[in-house]
């Protein structure tokens, strides 16, 4: 099994997708993360998609893709030739003045910025690669975590 980042873009309409989702769910195909908005022309939008599959499974996506009237483009984005990232908000329980600040400290450790804070809460915002997320979120288990929300990879091809 192997992991793809897709970078495809497609004309901004209605519809295009559930299209695109649609040829991945009709061919048994896994969609591991998902991002699309807007690009620099508002007529056309980017998605990211990061699909795992075998080799066959993950060429056929290509193919199938580039035959859908909407798609005006697919690239594969390889790791040393693209710039991925992901955003993540995450909130934590922070009781006592001890846990925030221990907290804090985790999220300035990360670069993370700390976006809200509540009497028993306190939001994080971070940004990074999906192993720098990952390890972020590890480092909270020993917190109660209310709420994470993750927005997926998104990237671009290095000029």
């Amino acid at each position: 099994m192997r992991k793809i980042v897709l970078s495809i873009l497609v004309n901004n309409t209605a519809g295009v997708l559930a299209r695109i989702s649609g040829l991945f769910g009709r061919r048994g195909y896994n969609i591991a993360s998902l991002t699309v908005g807007e690009t620099e022309r508002p007529d056309i939008s980017r998605m990211t998609v990061v699909a795992i599959g075998d080799e066959q499974t993950l060429s056929q996506i290509g193919k199938q893709l580039e035959k859908l009237q909407e798609v005006i483009s697919v690239k594969e984005l390889s790791p040393e030739k693209s710039v991925c990232s992901e955003l993540i908000l995450l909130k934590v329980r922070t009781k006592t003045d001890a846990k925030r600040q221990s907290a804090i400290s985790i999220a300035d450790v990360f670069r993370a910025k700390v976006v809200d804070v509540a009497v028993d809460s306190l939001m994080m915002q971070l940004t990074g690669e999906t192993a720098k997320i990952d390890a972020f979120i590890k480092m909270f288990y020993e917190f109660e975590i209310l709420e994470l929300v993750r927005t997926g990879l998104t990237g671009l091809e290095r000029a």
